[in-house]
């Protein structure tokens, strides 16, 4: 006789609450996040974002950090930078910085004019004080101001005076308008050229590939530099700034645009057919969609990387163009406009201030390259900095 079956355990019933676990939620980081947490990782980097910042805050303020309108002309040509004294003309300790008074001689063997320290006078340095009235981005009256010596007869010029007795301090703040964004503007227009036609490159292929690939390859034989020189002076003299300033902007652009495209339809080709975009496909997506959501976003934060690195090249071209006079030209203010001045020696040697907006490049453009260094880093998922 068979054994009888023996009846089935009952399952065990299923709590409509799990206990709680001592184990801490499981957390995901996105893209981005591990992206910034890398980049804070690179000390340079963060220095170099911080420089950048502080230039970009003076820059949009630049009506209110500036003592003087750039164009105003005062009674002292060539005039040296003044020394900043914490001690007034008793030895007594001040907590409020003072400059004297500027006043002249003349050198009667080589009729040189000197200026020097009048001690007799001392002007407290103010800050947040009331001077000439500007409009704030053009829209807002105002008349306030960082610092500045409010007395009547009163100069402080802490970086000089130029050829024309115009604070230096001041041009070199409004100068920063057209040198920290020409290379923005140029980068911004790069990368949306850069994406259109190395996507159409890339996707159309055929006879269409080939000859934007050729043509590309024409720009990239020619030296940039005799390039860019040809193109600014092209440019008509009696254009406004504005017009000059976005012409001038559209050919640092196109001489970049060259790696952009080729970085673009590397990528695209490359991950097209992936398996995210395949699953996208077969879920019903269209090319545009597959485009804009999937592959674009996948290489984005490459061709972000290329172009931060190129904002400086751009500043510097800029900057050599102007200097060599076939770029900018005044009236329109930046700092290779004021390096013009600089291009004697013997102003030089006796007028060494005129340099200072050389200052302002270097450190610009180093702050970008150690940013675009930390961006490089933080974008590789295979760094491990």
């Amino acid at each position: 006789m068979e054994d009888e079956a023996k009846p089935l355990a009952p399952a065990p019933a299923i709590p409509d609450e799990l206990p709680p676990t001592d184990e801490e939620p499981v957390t995901y980081a996105t893209p981005l996040q591990m992206m910034w947490w890398r980049f804070k990782r690179h000390r340079m980097a963060i220095f170099g974002a911080v420089i950048l910042i502080l230039f970009y805050f003076v820059m949009v303020f630049a009506d209110f950090f500036a003592p003087y309108e750039p164009n105003t002309r005062t009674p002292y040509m060539y005039s040296p930078p003044q020394t900043v004294h914490f001690i007034d003309n008793n030895g007594n300790l001040s907590l409020t910085p003072l400059v004297y008074g500027i006043g002249k001689t003349r050198n009667m063997e080589t009729l040189e004019l000197i200026y020097v320290e009048d001690k007799t006078q001392e002007y407290p340095i103010r800050f947040f004080v009331h001077s000439w009235p500007y409009k704030l981005w053009g829209i807002f009256d105002a008349d306030l101001h960082f610092f500045g010596t409010p007395e009547q007869g009163a100069d402080i010029f802490l970086l000089g005076t130029d050829h024309l007795a115009r604070d230096m301090v001041s041009r070199i703040f409004f100068g920063a308008r057209i040198s920290l964004t020409i290379g923005l503007v140029g980068v911004f227009m790069s990368m949306i050229i850069g994406l259109i036609i190395g996507g159409i490159s890339a996707l159309y292929g055929g006879w269409l590939d080939n000859a934007i690939q050729r043509i590309i390859e024409v720009i990239i034989s020619i030296p940039s530099l005799p390039l860019l020189m040809g193109l600014s002076a092209a440019i008509p003299r009696e254009w406004s700034i504005e017009q000059t300033y976005f012409v001038f902007s559209l050919i640092l652009s196109l001489i970049s645009t060259t790696v952009i495209i080729r970085i673009v339809r590397g990528k695209f080709l490359s991950t097209r057919n992936l398996d995210f975009v395949t699953a996208a496909r077969l879920y019903g997506s269209g090319e545009m969609r597959i485009i804009v959501q999937h592959l674009i976003p996948s290489f984005l934060s490459y061709v972000i990387v290329r172009v931060t690195l190129d904002i400086p090249r751009m500043i510097l071209a800029e900057t050599a163009l102007s200097f060599l006079g076939i770029g900018l030209r005044p009236p329109s203010i930046s700092w290779g406009v004021l390096l013009t001045q600089a291009q004697n020696y013997q102003t030089v040697v006796i007028y060494p201030w005129l340099l200072l907006p050389a200052v302002f490049v270097i450190f610009t453009v180093l702050a970008f390259s150690f940013m675009g260094d930390g961006l490089r880093d933080a974008a590789d998922p295979f760094s491990n900095k």
